[in-house]
């Protein structure tokens, strides 16, 4: 017998499948192809590669911070909670680099261009404790698997599958909603700070993602036309509104103004 948050969960569910299905069958051009058609248009490809390459040193970069935050997690249990996410972020890498691999492209090549930018923010956003922590996994991870999402939608089949794969969820955002709660309640004013990082957070992580996207030729060409029946600039705006008004809704799951 469901009780009524899992009829609600299970409602959603129904409404996201219905939703898939709908969008499978309205797809057009590159986003209705299998690789092989699709790879066929070199800029396409390029794409792919560059976009692959930004989701693995995401996923690596991921594996190292979550390491790292486990050594300021007040318990065991936290400790052995982040090393379990870790180890998740590890296996998502390791998924995209084999990609890279199996259609020709160098991991380690397709992965430097974004090293700079993605290792500029994790320096400008340095947690100074856990709760920051949780919060800058959960803030910043969530946007820019937000963004991912919007560009799969215009993937060819094999490489949407992919990217949304190695985007589930490893657990972190339950985890650092259930925690960052419980910190609030426990002492309100611990609430004003978090926002304000989160906020900080936001701007830095959208401010990062038009960086990349900008300095990437084949990457912006997806984006905003001539390829994958790309998004128009129109769009592109719709889409960051988008991610921004998702933001809106985790920082209320987490109890913060956004």
């Amino acid at each position: 017998m469901e009780t009524p948050d899992n009829a609600k969960d299970a409602a959603a569910a129904a409404d996201s499948a219905a939703e898939a299905a709908e969008a499978a069958e309205t797809r057009t051009g590159i986003a209705a192809q299998d690789w092989p058609t699709a790879a066929a248009e070199p800029t396409y490809r390029a794409a792919v590669v560059d976009l692959l390459g930004a989701l693995a040193y995401g996923e690596l970069a991921a594996f190292e911070r979550l390491a790292e935050d486990a050594k300021l997690a007040p318990t065991l249990s936290d400790k052995a909670e982040l090393a379990k996410m870790a180890s998740a972020e590890f296996h998502h890498f390791e998924q995209l680099r084999g990609r890279l691999a199996e259609i020709g492209a160098d991991p380690a090549e397709a992965m430097e261009p974004f090293v700079a930018a993605l290792d500029g923010f994790h320096r400008q956003t340095a947690p100074s404790d856990w709760l920051e922590g949780l919060v800058k996994a959960y803030v910043g991870d969530s946007i820019a698997s937000d963004f991912y999402r919007e560009v799969a939608a215009r993937l060819d089949s094999d490489t949407r599958s992919l990217v949304l794969a190695v985007l589930d969820d490893t657990g972190h955002a339950s985890f650092a909603v259930e925690k960052v709660r419980a910190a609030i309640e426990a002492d309100p004013r611990v609430g004003g700070r978090l926002a304000l990082w989160a906020r900080r957070l936001m701007g830095e992580a959208l401010s990062q993602s038009q960086r990349v996207v900008a300095d990437r030729d084949a990457l912006s060409t997806m984006l905003v036309g001539g390829v994958a029946d790309g998004f128009d600039l129109a769009e592109v705006g719709r889409m960051f509104s988008r991610i921004t008004e998702a933001h809106t809704k985790r920082m209320a799951a987490l109890g913060l103004a956004a």
